[in-house]
């Protein structure tokens, strides 16, 4: 492990992710969030350890990323993996926690809100996510936003995802990310996809399946003064995805069943997701696991033709 600070962030990077930034070698930084509010041990660290690798196969170096010892860990060791994933009681660190966090000195999993945070203060212009965070459906009332959104406009990061979940209103989250001038490219794909499903039924508001010109149009969001992310969706394997109507289906009957129960808040994420499972008797699982390792993926690839860019060009 190398140490660096930041602002008087403390930052501990692994060797291996050190060695590949100083280089300019592609970095995907990872939410570890996954494994510590995931699945269960051992599965837990298997499925981490998966999504690494499917990085590496993009052509990239994995880094994910916590919180210990009141510092941002930028890459966690096997050993680190195997700890977070086997003890419980680590909280799920968002972009607004993360100041408490560091000042106390415990552990945090970061979410997708703070993962783009901390990966732009370690100089990781990549970072990939089985799916975002959005608008809630009914936020008109509840002003239920995901931080995630926000922090997009606050961290110059390409995030790459497929999408966000159909519980959310997706149609409204698209919208807030126009209104905040946050660019969204399907990679391959015409639609903005729905996580587990290969298309929301919404048009994406750009494609492109060069990933040389995904680099260029990266670099040149920034170049132009913007600060904020560059968010690129890609679909999950047709093969893996879940029909679009059976989990409207699910959803549908989930949020009755749910208003009727008075599930409301945070609460209501994890009810209407273990709802879907059910109604597609675990289909939606293995659709998970099968976004989170083609998101990592596709970053890792991305990120690798980012990195050719660069040298290349100079820039």
């Amino acid at each position: 492990m190398t140490g660096d600070r930041h602002g008087g962030i403390p930052l501990v990077y692994a060797e291996e992710v050190a060695d590949a930034l100083a280089e300019g070698r592609p970095v995907v930084a990872l939410e570890s969030n996954v494994i510590t509010h995931g699945l269960p041990y051992p599965d837990n660290a298997a499925t981490a350890r998966k999504v690494e690798e499917a990085v590496r196969a993009g052509g990239a170096v994995p880094a994910t990323i916590c919180l210990e010892d009141g510092r941002i860990k930028v890459g966690m060791t096997d050993r680190d993996v195997d700890r977070f994933a086997s003890t419980g009681g680590i909280p799920k660190v968002s972009s607004r926690d993360m100041p408490v966090v560091l000042a106390q000195g415990g552990p945090g999993a970061l979410t997708v809100a703070s993962s783009v945070v901390a990966a732009e203060l370690a100089g990781i212009p990549f970072f990939a996510s089985a799916g975002i965070g959005g608008v809630h459906r009914g936020a008109e009332k509840t002003m239920d936003i995901s931080s995630d959104l926000i922090q997009f406009t606050r961290s110059k990061v390409a995030v790459v995802c497929a999408g966000a979940k159909s519980i959310l209103d997706l149609a409204l989250t698209l919208e807030y990310l126009e209104t905040h001038c946050v660019p969204v490219v399907s990679y391959r794909s015409d639609d903005f996809p729905a996580f587990y499903c290969v298309s929301s039924g919404i048009r994406s508001p750009q494609r492109l399946d060069d990933e040389r010109v995904i680099a260029r149009a990266v670099e040149s969001h920034w170049a132009l003064g913007n600060r904020s992310a560059f968010l690129i969706t890609t679909p999950v394997r047709e093969e893996d995805a879940i029909d679009t109507a059976d989990v409207d289906a699910a959803i549908a009957g989930a949020t009755a069943a749910a208003e009727r129960d008075g599930v409301r808040g945070n609460a209501i994420t994890k009810y209407l997701m273990r709802a879907v499972d059910a109604a597609t008797e675990g289909r939606s699982s293995r659709a998970n696991m099968s976004v989170l390792v083609s998101t990592a993926e596709v970053g890792g690839r991305l990120a690798a033709a980012h990195a050719r860019y660069l040298r290349e060009t100079g820039a």
